[in-house]
């Protein structure tokens, strides 16, 4: 196999860190007798490189996405959950999706001033804006950088409705601008929570918030009144899927007012990442989940077809979606959550305009 090591890093997802599919070389680790591939685990650093923003809004057109237009703070995830689509992202950057993903961080420290840019465009139409639809927004550097708290800032001062989608407690940091959002109808937040099994999520998403602190997170927006939905995501066969139940209970207890799940995706390099990582830490598991895997996606370990994509098809998959909308009926999670209000958005004035208001 190409450049892998099945080394578990302490506080990291991938095992591996094959070479991205746009480069022309491939490394293969070769022992040459000094023991460089035995030994002692080196952890790994991470290292946040600030880039330059040219634009801050990303559109898409998925028709099973449900929002049209995103915004990541950040490139790679030091979250490290070992299962994220985003992987494969890292490839466009000539970097790998494995370690690197998780290591080699990009920051966009320019994007709140290029959002105050695009929202003042002529013949700009307000709809709801999600922040974290790629990467998460609350991982670790924000804590420093404080990005995803400019763009709120941005967002509250022109009225503008915001999702945010996270997995991070650091979220509740800037409980001030959301509950300031959410009094307007302009905001909520959705903590994906995919397991209540702390040893589990330790080895999924290890840099992630635990399980408690999601849960409490839960309720601490929710008593500063902000809507606040749960998402499981994903459900990995035969590894959390048993969970989904308890984890909506535990969700509905906590205040959450709305629920959705997502079935694992292994799209591109994420194949190869997952199955090693599956080796390195359930291997009498491995063969279950991935044979369940295949069942879902008509023999394949993924479809990247529409809809299909996020929920599968077959006997398995029909039992994990039954199995969701019983509970989340009998929870009251199955309610429609309530629309964002798209008719507050204005254009503050810019600089100087505000004096011009006094003039004459």
């Amino acid at each position: 196999m190409e450049n892998r090591s099945l080394d578990v890093r302490r506080g990291r997802g991938a095992v591996s860190n094959p070479t991205g599919r746009f480069e022309a070389e491939r490394a293969l680790p070769f022992d040459d007798g000094w023991g460089t591939i035995e030994g002692d685990v080196v952890p790994l650093p991470t290292t946040v490189t600030p880039e330059q923003t040219r634009r801050a809004i990303v559109r898409n057109n998925s028709p099973d996405l449900g929002f049209d237009r995103t915004i990541n703070p950040y490139k790679g995830c030091e979250h490290g959950c070992i299962y994220c689509y985003a992987r494969p992202t890292h490839a466009y950057l000539g970097l790998s999706p494995g370690m690197d993903f998780e290591t080699r961080i990009f920051s966009k420290p320019d994007a709140p001033g290029v959002l105050r840019d695009e929202l003042r465009r002529v013949g700009y139409s307000p709809d709801v804006l999600v922040i974290g639809g790629n990467t998460d927004p609350y991982q670790p550097a924000e804590r420093r950088l404080g990005i995803t708290r400019r763009l709120l800032e941005v967002l509250l001062e022109f009225k503008h409705p915001v999702d945010i989608v996270t997995k991070s407690a650091g979220v509740l940091r800037d409980l001030d601008l959301l509950s300031a959002l959410a009094r307007e109808g302009l905001a909520r937040v959705h903590l994906s929570v995919t397991s209540l099994d702390p040893e589990l999520s330790r080895r999924m998403e290890p840099r992630a918030s635990s399980p408690m602190q999601r849960l409490n997170a839960i309720r601490k927006l929710r008593a500063a009144g902000v809507p606040t939905g749960v998402l499981l995501a994903p459900m990995v066969p035969a590894l959390n899927d048993v969970e989904l139940e308890a984890i909506l209970e535990a969700c509905a207890e906590a205040g959450a007012t709305s629920a959705g799940y997502i079935l694992l995706r292994l799209p591109l390099e994420l194949k190869d990442l997952f199955e090693d990582w599956l080796a390195a830490n359930y291997p009498m598991r491995k063969k279950r989940v991935l044979d369940l895997m295949r069942q879902a996606h008509g023999g394949d370990l993924y479809r990247a077809r529409f809809f299909e994509r996020q929920r599968g098809s077959g006997p398995y998959a029909d039992l994990l979606a039954k199995r969701f909308a019983l509970a989340a009926r009998r929870l009251g999670l199955d309610k429609p959550q309530e629309p964002l209000d798209l008719g507050r958005f204005r254009i503050p004035p810019g600089d100087g305009q505000q004096l011009a208001l006094f003039a004459g």
